[in-house]
């Protein structure tokens, strides 16, 4: 029997909620199909760090090496000052374990309200790529004269040629992969970011010689915007940069049905990857049953398509379609007319 060895992080408020209806999920297909999971549980978040002092150490990232993925609930505490968790445990992960490429699914299900009008499933069924380990959030900058009237900040974008060019090809393939429009799309904003952008186009193309297939768009990230609102059927593949790749992948998950069915991985393609949902942790419903894990099942669903159990993966999918076809009405915590491990229950039916 083929086994994966998982590393779990539940995480702050209700990530541990969610994450244990993943497993559950996981645990159920992986019966169907006949492969098992060696689970090993890590606590890092707020909990720890104020019990503690601790965030994560060198050590911590070692036993992390060691698995073939991880799976993350959420990190965020209220009694933690914001940045603390953020940049000590998520930017640390994605930096040192690699994970350059942060990739979103965008997929409207049947049932799920979205607030564009006249918008359903068949507009709205993209992928956005970015950039995960350069840009805005490596960190470069520093302050001058600070706490005076002249006090200059300066936050440097950094942009290399081997980590934009990783990703543009990351997602061409990607593009060639999923072959449904074969449309790739590179959001930037090359009439104002010159330097880091004409990188960005200049690679894009260069790239696309190699893939005469795959049909090449390019759109600033205000217009990128504009369309996603307007006309998401445009969109096919998108690809794009840390910073923008953060704000637009927000969006898409409003009008995907909410922040309750976002799902995303931060990938590194020959290392060791991790799937999170994208809502946070939520504090204000922790331990009420209420909070939707669809987006942690989701996370389970996308680590086992990584891990080469496609058929796993798309039962658990298609067990999400129907629930919120069939059962579930509303997405928002509390309003689903089922608890948070009942929807767990539901899927786990479905398969």
């Amino acid at each position: 029997m083929k086994k994966y060895n998982i590393g779990v992080i539940p995480g702050d408020g209700t990530g541990p909620e969610v994450v244990e209806e993943s497993i559950k999920v996981l645990k159920a297909v992986s019966k169907k199909y006949n492969f098992d999971m060696d689970l090993e549980y890590y606590d890092f978040g707020g909990e720890r760090y104020l019990k503690t002092g601790e965030i994560l150490s060198d050590n911590d990232i070692e036993k992390l090496k060691t698995r073939e993925a991880v799976l993350l609930g959420a990190i965020g505490h209220p009694d933690v000052a914001p940045g603390i968790l953020e940049k000590g445990i998520l930017l640390k992960l994605r930096f040192t374990l690699d994970q350059y490429i942060n990739l979103r699914p965008v997929v409207l299900y049947d049932g799920v309200d979205t607030p564009l009008k006249d918008k359903g499933a068949n507009e709205i069924d993209f992928v956005v790529i970015r950039e995960n380990t350069e840009g805005l959030y490596a960190g470069g900058g520093g302050f001058l004269k600070k706490g005076t009237p002249d006090e200059i900040a300066i936050q440097e974008s950094i942009n290399t040629r081997k980590g934009v060019e990783r990703c543009l090809r990351f997602a061409f393939e990607y593009t060639k992969k999923r072959n449904k429009r074969k449309k790739l799309t590179l959001c930037g904003k090359t009439n104002v970011l010159t330097y880091a952008f004409n990188l960005w186009e200049r690679t894009f193309y260069e790239l696309a010689k190699e893939y005469p297939d795959i049909e090449t768009d390019y759109c600033h990230v205000d217009a990128t915007c504009m369309w996603m609102v307007k006309n998401p059927e445009f969109f096919d593949v998108i690809v794009t940069d840390n910073m923008f790749g953060d704000i637009i992948t927000d969006l898409g998950a409003v009008i995907q049905g909410g922040m309750g069915i976002a799902a995303g991985g931060n990938i590194n393609p020959e290392g060791v990857s991790m799937y999170e949902p994208i809502g946070g942790s939520a504090p204000k419903y922790t331990g009420k049953n209420v909070i939707n894990p669809l987006a942690a099942i989701a996370s389970g669903q996308m680590m086992l398509e990584q891990l080469g159990e496609d058929k796993a993966a798309q039962d658990i999918e298609n067990a999400i379609k129907k629930a919120v076809k069939n059962d579930i009405k509303n997405l928002g915590a509390g309003k689903m007319g089922y608890g948070t491990k009942e929807v767990g229950d539901l899927i786990v039916s479905y398969l």
